[in-house]
């Protein structure tokens, strides 16, 4: 592998080029969405132009769009792993995994369980606790509050025959913790159910393999992977088929249409191809010998993640030596490997939306809240009192970058 071309990264993207108060922005906001490259704002300008149409029509601009369409599907599969009819488009992951619980309780009765965590996104919670109005038990999985990893061991007791589905994010968008997917989709299968994987904060980290993982859906969100705003839903072929969506009558019984009823939205699909492609792009500069996207694809994985960690070895260490910062989730660096760079922190005497506006003053940008992280936050104890401060990184960032967030905190420390 060549050395990671932070350059030609940062040149694919405009935003990089922004100025707030005579600062250059420094986008640590990725866990929220990340920036686009152009190729993506020209992909969805391009199909407004000259492709805007709705699909199966006989004439030019909707086959375009049909083109367009069954194009995103292949790159999403390639991504993914998986087969293009086992890709489903939708507005968002909430919404999908929304439309999946509904599809779903039509098959649970009473005493029927799911089990979801406290680490998750309440993406991956609402949908199923919704569930309880069917009668379902909606069972939680603890953490380990020192270091904000799952408590596999009360997964293992909790799993159990009446165990109809387990859901589980791959990363946790509030304090970057990798879960052991191989092993809760193992645990949920011994158990005849079936495991919802959110890899929505994964995805711009991490290779997916939804065929070794053997999960039976998996979501993520392309404007978290330097697409536009959309969502994609991987399911197996069988489950799609077997499960009845909510749909209107004229809509395909095929797959994936039967998934999709309604118009989609056709220039975000064009983009979220040509994030893909970006990826591959960058799969391909630093393996030249890859063939074929995916292979591109677990390159560029390869190459972003090696760098990610060298970032985040810059700054963890120093974040812990700040007087009067609490960290919240891994810090021990041979431990990376079971983290994302996405960080969470608070600092004694400041609230984190006092952070969050100092540092966006100096055209540093990050979150604070909750991030929908919200049994987090409240395991935590820092849900009364504004959440925590959330730090991301993604591939773009750079040493210099964080440097200067680690100047801009340190103005905030309190004096000894």
């Amino acid at each position: 592998m060549t050395t990671f071309d932070i350059d030609w990264v940062r040149s694919q993207f405009p935003a990089l080029a922004m100025k707030v108060n005579g600062y250059p922005a420094a986008f640590f906001d990725g866990p929220g969405g990340t920036q686009v490259p152009q190729r993506v704002i020209d992909a969805m300008g391009a199909y407004l132009a000259v492709s805007n149409a709705n699909v199966h029509g006989a004439f030019a601009t909707s086959r375009r769009t049909d083109e367009i369409i069954a194009a995103a599907h292949a790159a999403m599969a390639d991504l993914l792993g998986c087969d293009p009819e086992e890709v489903v488009f939708g507005p968002n992951m909430t919404a999908l995994t929304f439309a999946l619980s509904r599809a779903l309780g039509r098959d649970l009765k009473p005493g029927d369980e799911i089990l979801v965590t406290r680490l998750d996104h309440d993406a991956n919670v609402s949908p199923w606790a919704a569930l309880e109005e069917r009668g379902c038990a909606i069972r939680f999985v603890d953490i380990h509050p020192a270091d904000c990893t799952l408590d596999m061991e009360e997964l293992r007791q909790k799993v159990t025959p009446r165990t109809r589905l387990v859901a589980v994010g791959y990363a946790s968008n509030a304090v970057g913790t990798i879960n052991d997917i191989a092993e809760v989709v193992r645990l949920a299968h011994d158990a005849g159910a079936m495991a919802y994987i959110d890899a929505v904060h994964y995805a711009p980290h991490g290779p997916i393999d939804v065929r070794s993982l053997d999960c039976d859906f998996l979501v993520c969100s392309p404007y978290k992977f330097f697409g536009p705003h959309s969502g994609v839903l991987f399911g197996k072929r069988e489950r799609l088929l077997r499960l009845r969506p909510y749909k209107v009558r004229p809509a395909t019984d095929s797959l994936p249409g039967r998934w999709e009823t309604g118009t989609q939205n056709h220039e975000g699909l064009a983009g979220v191809t040509a994030a893909v492609e970006y990826l591959a792009e960058l799969g391909r500069r630093h393996t030249p010998e890859a063939r074929g996207q995916r292979a591109a694809l677990l390159a560029a994985y390869d190459a972003l993640c090696r760098y990610e960690r060298r970032l985040l070895a810059q700054l963890v260490p120093a974040l812990l030596e700040i007087p009067g910062l609490t960290f919240y989730g891994i810090t021990e660096p041979a431990r990376f490997p079971q983290r994302v760079p996405t960080l969470a922190v608070r600092i004694a005497g400041r609230s984190p939306r006092e952070l969050a506006t100092h540092l966006g003053e100096c055209g540093i940008f990050t979150w604070d809240g909750n991030y929908y992280a919200l049994n987090l936050s409240e395991r935590l104890g820092v849900e009364p009192d504004g959440g925590m401060l959330r730090i991301g990184l993604v591939h773009y960032n750079t040493a210099e970058e964080v440097d200067r967030l680690l100047a801009a905190l340190r103005e905030l420390a309190p004096r000894a």
